[in-house]
């Protein structure tokens, strides 16, 4: 068997094991997600404090006015403002404490000696991390103190969203504008979210002692301390790095063996390749590619200022018009948007010439595609500018304004636009592409076909995107998303500048045709089977089990 095939056969085996272990961790990261009660209740009286339709209300709350572009929760988002999970629990725990130690000793917390302090600290851990929800009934019940120390928190969090003088210096510290959410009733529905990520964190899963999030955040006050598997994976994957990175270099040196230089080609390769119009079309992407890499410089530079003056420019208001919740979503959004035309326009530019000749329509194709990518770019980011000034509902703001996540902000609707966007640029590609991959032979077949396989990863792989919605859970979210985050632009794109780079270095005469297709098809192993399963080194406390991290 030919070293090519051999690394065919290899590429297909890491494709079927990593993928294979995210589907099965996967799995497990839908079975054993944190509940989100039904009802959640105060233990004697009754009376309700929230249900699963006002959770998940907050959730989109939370989602319109910027979600993990203000803040963060599990861990997953800005950290000019705090983690709200970590900031509710420790504020609740503080409340909690106060309220014990008034009724107890009829003063503050911080006032009673530490033999006293250190009673109630021990208390705090058992009524903290007890796992209270019945399964059967799908309720949370909770003492009428933590019903209270809720209470309070929820205040803070009212006066720290809206428009209150008293917290002014707090929101500046933040870079959160006055009154980001408006609304006293939707502040009421996203503290109910900030409380259920809080609960996760600090409740045990049934049968163990660890919580939903595996102690997550760091927070002494409940005993929130790493696990001992944190530990032990954590001095396993450091060992299991410099191991394989020592048997790379091993391989490396034990096996490579001496090459004849390839043969300069008699003639300058470039002149084989003339301009088609569809490549001179493609021109137009490229100077889309600067212009918004020129726009998310000046972007960064802003939400910089922004963490020394939270709601101003050098003492301008411009906080009022351009918030930082703002500035970092399109900050983020443009980054995403240039890196990705300037795979789109590698693509279409060299398609063409690996084929051979220019398919009909191609330019027309191209041109569509700048049209297209223009209406994303401009809609995506005017609708996230109206959603955090908090103009549209919660549906419109999903469909049509801001989603919350990290990297995949925009509304729904500009990201099914996308989507057809990159399934259109996939076909104007492999059409491109077709000549040679039905004509190509050898090592120059292996390289072709990665370069169509991998545009094609990319073209469906941002489908992933649209497993979750508005009022999916929270955990599972976060698994998708990483799909799309990790594997789409950390992994699948990496692969397609391997094989581009393998094409021109082989038609340049500087890289034999064999020596790339093998380097190809081995690098791209490499990437796969640590990125692929690596996509759950983001997902460890966010509400996934132990066997994810």
């Amino acid at each position: 068997m030919s070293s090519t095939r051999r690394g065919v056969a290899l590429l297909v085996a890491t494709l079927v094991l990593a993928f294979g272990l995210l589907g099965f961790f996967g799995r497990e990261v839908y079975r054993q997600a944190p509940p989100i009660p039904d009802r959640v209740v105060v233990e004697g009286s009754g009376v309700e404090l929230a249900t699963r339709a006002t959770i998940l209300d907050g959730q989109q709350v939370w989602q319109s006015m910027g979600g993990q572009q203000v803040g963060s929760i599990w861990g997953h988002g800005a950290y000019q403002a705090p983690d709200w999970t970590a900031d509710w629990l420790h504020r609740e725990c503080l409340a909690l404490l106060d309220i014990w130690s008034e009724a107890a000793h009829g003063t503050p917390f911080a006032e009673l000696d530490p033999d006293a302090q250190a009673v109630l600290r021990a208390r705090l851990v058992r009524e903290q991390r007890k796992n209270t929800f019945d399964v059967a009934t799908g309720t949370l019940a909770i003492s009428a103190a933590r019903a209270e120390a809720i209470a309070r928190t929820a205040r803070h969090y009212d006066a720290l969203f809206s428009a209150d003088p008293a917290l002014a210096s707090l929101r500046e510290d933040y870079a959160l504008h006055e009154d980001a959410v408006p609304s006293a009733e939707r502040r009421a529905l996203m503290s109910q979210f900030f409380f259920w990520t809080a609960w996760a964190s600090t409740t045990q899963r049934p049968g163990s002692e660890v919580t939903y999030t595996n102690n997550w955040p760091h927070e002494p006050l409940v005993a929130n301390h790493p696990t001992s598997a944190n530990l032990l994976w954590s001095i396993a994957s450091i060992v299991l790095l410099l191991a394989g990175v020592g048997a790379l270099v091993w391989f490396f040196f034990a096996r490579t063996r001496e090459e004849e230089a390839p043969e300069p080609p008699a003639a300058d390769p470039l002149d084989a390749f003339p301009l088609t119009p569809s490549m001179r079309a493609v021109g137009k992407l490229c100077y889309v590619v600067v212009a918004l890499f020129g726009v998310q410089v000046l972007l960064g530079a802003l939400t910089a200022h922004y963490t020394v003056e939270g709601d101003s420019f050098f003492g301008l208001p411009l906080g009022k018009i351009l918030p930082y919740a703002v500035t970092r979503t399109w900050h983020l959004q443009t980054a995403v948007f240039w890196i990705a035309t300037a795979f789109l326009a590698v693509g279409l530019f060299l398609a063409p010439a690996v084929g051979g000749r220019e398919p009909r329509f191609q330019r027309l194709g191209v041109n569509l595609l700048f049209g297209a990518l223009l209406l994303v770019v401009v809609g995506s980011l005017g609708g996230e500018w109206f959603a955090i000034q908090q103009t549209m509902g919660p549906d419109a703001t999903f469909w049509f304004g801001h989603q919350g996540y990290e990297y995949v902000d925009l509304g729904r609707l500009w990201q099914i636009l996308l989507f057809v966007g990159l399934l259109l640029w996939l076909g104007l590609t492999l059409r491109g592409l077709a000549p040679a991959l039905r004509r190509s032979a050898g090592e120059r077949r292996a390289i072709t076909w990665m370069f169509a396989g991998s545009a094609a990863a990319i073209g469906l792989f941002y489908g992933a995107g649209f497993f979750y919605g508005a009022r999916t859970h929270l955990t599972v979210m976060e698994y998708w998303r990483w799909w799309v985050v990790h594997l789409w632009v950390e992994g699948f794109m990496e692969v397609f500048a391997t094989a581009v780079l393998a094409f021109v270095f082989t038609r340049l005469g500087l890289v034999r045709a064999k020596t790339a297709a093998v380097g190809v098809l081995l690098s791209t192993c490499l990437f796969l089977i640590g990125g692929i399963p690596g996509t759950f080194h983001h997902l460890y406390f966010s509400g996934t089990p132990t066997s994810v991290m």
